[in-house]
């Protein structure tokens, strides 16, 4: 049986911005999760933008958790709560690649090790594109 990991993380630390994210997150997570008689051995929650590598402490300790193989799935609300950048994307799809991560469960789809080359590829260089294309029309 797979041991999942709850990730739920909102881009904005301010209070008033995206109040209910996180809880329903982890709602929706929970009951997906219990529907599907998913073990879930951790959660972790977190309020950081996505859109830099190695900018997330949170997303670092699931990740180590992951290699250490105290877990080996994950449950969240969208790939873009995961990663938004290509080297937090790396990491993740060359761990579905090695099969250190067996499964990503979102609201859209379950991800397994053989969905780690163009299909996992394509979604998040979207939520990367997203990113891009947000700051360049802020700045304008």
């Amino acid at each position: 049986m797979n041991k999942y990991i709850l990730y739920a993380r909102k881009s904005s630390e301010s209070d008033e911005k995206q109040v209910q994210s996180i809880d329903d997150q982890i709602d929706f997570c929970m009951k997906r999760a219990q529907s599907y008689g998913l073990e879930i051995v951790k959660m972790f929650t977190e309020e950081k933008s996505a859109k830099d590598p190695n900018a997330r402490k949170v997303f670092q300790e699931m990740m180590e958790m992951i290699r250490d193989k105290k877990a080996d799935s994950i449950i969240c609300w969208k790939l873009d709560r995961l990663t938004r950048n290509p080297v937090d994307t790396g990491l993740i799809q060359y761990s579905l690649q090695k099969e250190l991560l067996k499964s990503i469960v979102t609201s859209d789809r379950e991800y397994l090790p053989q969905d780690a080359g163009l299909l996992f590829s394509v979604e998040t260089g979207n939520a990367n594109q997203f990113i891009m294309d947000l700051s360049k029309n802020t700045k304008r």
